[in-house]
C-alpha cells in the first residue's frame, strides 16, 4: 500500500477495515466500482496476463484502487491522486 493509504488505515479503523475487504474483493475477481469496459478488461488480462485494476469507494466519499502487475509480482492499494 501506498503512504496516502496507509496513512488513512491508521486515521481511522473504518478505513482500515475498507481497504482489507477491498482487496479480499479484489482477489476473488470482484472489480468494484467499474464500467463494463474496464471489467471485460479485467476478464481479458485473467486470460491473457494482463494487469488488472480494482476501484472501490468507502461510504460514497473516499476511493482507493487496487493494481495488480501483468505478471502477478505486484499488487498495489492506493489513492486516485497517487497515481
Amino acid at each position: 500500500m501506498t503512504h496516502g493509504v496507509y496513512a488513512l488505515t491508521l486515521e481511522t479503523d473504518a478505513f482500515a477495515r475498507h481497504v482489507q475487504l477491498s482487496v479480499t474483493r479484489h482477489l476473488a475477481g470482484d472489480w468494484g466500482d467499474l464500467c463494463d469496459e474496464d471489467r471485460v478488461a479485467n476478464e481479458q488480462a485473467l486470460a491473457e496476463g494482463g494487469r488488472l485494476f480494482s476501484s472501490y469507494t468507502l461510504d460514497g466519499v473516499q476511493k482507493i484502487w487496487i493494481i495488480t502487475e501483468w505478471d502477478r509480482s505486484v499488487t498495489t492499494v492506493l489513492l486516485p491522486e497517487e497515481y
